[in-house]
Order: structure tokens, then C-alpha cells, then sequence
């Protein structure tokens, strides 16, 4: 993964929700494009529900799908 192709993604219009799959097996979600930001080497995660964020490098993206709005959890949900 790279941030021109992370940034495509997340300009999609209509905007399709992703599935963000790490290397450690960790799956993030993100519903809505203002909740994720490509940097040159992460991505820069916020959650809807409260203040927390994480940056997650880019390295350790091992896939990412675009996922039906019935699917997953809410913004920023977090599964293992």
C-alpha cells in the first residue's frame, strides 16, 4: 500500500466504507473518508465515538477492501 493509492480510496465519490487489514491480524474500519488521512509513511486513524487516534504505518497494511455499510462494526471499531 501506498498513500496516492490509500488517498484514492478515500476520494471515491460515493465514498464505499474500507476494511484496513494489518500485518498483527488487527482490522480497522473506516466509514466515513474525514475519519483516515494518508501521510507519507502512515495513516492517520480517528474514531467518531471519542478523541482517540492511531497511526498505522503503511508498511504493515497487508490489505484493503471496500466493505457494504451492513458490514463491520461502527466508525473506528477496532477487531482481532
Amino acid at each position: 500500500m501506498n498513500t496516492a493509492t490509500f488517498q484514492s480510496l478515500l476520494r471515491r465519490r460515493p465514498f464505499q466504507p474500507l476494511e484496513i487489514r494489518m500485518s498483527n491480524g488487527d482490522v480497522h474500519v473506516v466509514r466515513h473518508p474525514e475519519m483516515a488521512m494518508a501521510m507519507k509513511s502512515n495513516i492517520f486513524f480517528g474514531s467518531a465515538e471519542s478523541d482517540d487516534f492511531e497511526f498505522l504505518s503503511l508498511l504493515h497494511v497487508v490489505e484493503v477492501k471496500a466493505i457494504s455499510i451492513a458490514s463491520g462494526g461502527t466508525n473506528g471499531e477496532t477487531s482481532q
